[in-house]
């Protein structure tokens, strides 16, 4: 199935779509930074949100790494 139409899937795919924004970000910078509007903005705005909800993004990766895991 899809991870578009499995809500658990896509709470996954968007989780470490944030995620791997914030790391690009961190650690080439120029690569976001100039693009904040059409397509590449969207990549922009992923890494904006992991960089300011950082503690509840990563809470969010625990919590599903544990279910991942354990299938709770």
């Amino acid at each position: 199935m899809s991870a578009l139409f499995d809500f658990k899937s896509f709470l996954t795919t968007l989780l470490l779509f944030i995620c791997a924004c914030t790391y690009v970000k961190l650690r080439a910078p120029g690569l976001l930074d100039s693009h904040r509007t059409g397509f590449r903005g969207v990549f922009w705005k992923a890494a904006r949100v992991g960089e300011r909800l950082s503690p509840w993004v990563s809470v969010a990766c625990a919590y599903m790494s544990v279910q991942t895991l354990f299938g709770w």
